[in-house]
């Protein structure tokens, strides 16, 4: 009988706290924060879910093979449920985000959708697969701007499809293991990653000034106003760092479980990344809870594998 752990499982439900701080570094960035935010991303977590359940279904096989111990090849879920989950979440996400976002999120929401389908079924094995799902990620990140411009979400959302990229080019060595030449370029991506998350582009600096804030807002971002300007560079630091250690470990021991602890570090960190274009983008105090997600999913982690 499949449990509520196994479906978590699943859907790797830990690593949906890499979710949300898409959609708020989007808004961030061009100045839509609002009530709506949070509810786009909860669209967000659930096409993320989506995308992991179909994942599995895609791989079943290949899982029965590599990863026996997966939900699907061991018999705890069924293929049906899985891809019958899938396709569920897909819908609810889709329907949130046009629900609360109108048409503009709903012509986000739909090709992010199609996207995450696209990578599962077609692209992932592909030399495309990198690409695919850094778009995903990308996309993830303009849905947060829907109700903006979007073209001033543009720096944060580039920004976190190549840590992307960098990520997902490392899954692809999870049970093999990699060379040595594949950690060192995704090493040097993630210290670009990191540094394009303090540098504002103009658009950035516009967004940030012209954000409408009630008068608390505005008194807490006074009392801030000393640390304020470091914040994205402390929070990219702290992405750069951890990320940045565990791919050094992959080039001293290119074994797959070093691998797979990279790819774990990635996702868990992306957090921090995202709290820095948060707060980037003004918004320092809701950039540091944002990157608050990286901890806890790091201590989730351990229970729920988020790879």
């Amino acid at each position: 009988m499949t449990t509520l752990a196994d479906l978590a499982e699943l859907v790797r439900a830990p690593a949906a706290l890499s979710v949300p701080g898409d959609v708020v570094a989007g808004a961030a960035a061009a100045g839509t924060l609002s009530p709506r935010t949070p509810a786009l991303a909860g669209a967000s977590v659930l096409l993320y879910w989506a995308g992991m359940a179909a994942n599995d279904w895609a791989d079943r096989r290949l899982d029965a093979v590599e990863r026996p111990e997966r939900p699907i090849p061991s018999g705890r879920v069924t293929p049906a449920a899985a891809v019958g989950l899938a396709a569920g979440l897909t819908a609810a996400g889709v329907g949130l985000a046009a629900a609360v976002g109108g048409r503009r999120a709903a012509a986000l929401a739909v090709p992010l959708a199609a996207t995450i389908w696209g990578y599962d079924l077609l692209a992932k094995n592909t030399a495309a697969g990198p690409a695919v799902m850094a778009a995903c990620r990308g996309l993830d990140v303009l849905l947060g701007a829907s109700g903006g411009r979007l073209a001033r979400a543009l720096p944060s959302a580039i920004t976190v499809a190549a840590h992307t990229w960098t990520v997902t080019e490392l899954s692809r060595r999870e049970v093999s293991g990699a060379d040595t030449a594949l950690p060192l370029r995704t090493l040097a991506g993630t210290a670009v990653v990191a540094a394009s998350a303090v540098v504002a582009g103009p658009g950035v600096r516009r967004a940030a000034t012209r954000t409408a804030d009630p008068a608390g807002v505005r008194a807490s971002r006074t009392r801030w106003a000393g640390i304020a300007p470091a914040l994205p560079a402390v929070l990219a630091g702290w992405y750069a760092a951890r990320y940045g250690a565990a791919q050094v470990r992959v080039v001293q021991d290119p074994s797959a479980g070093k691998v797979r602890a990279a790819v774990g570090a990635g996702i868990t960190g992306l957090p921090a990344l995202q709290g820095a274009l948060t707060a980037r983008g003004g918004a320092g105090l809701l950039g540091l809870a944002v990157a608050a997600a990286a901890p806890l999913g790091r201590r989730l982690a351990r229970k729920v594998s988020p790879t």
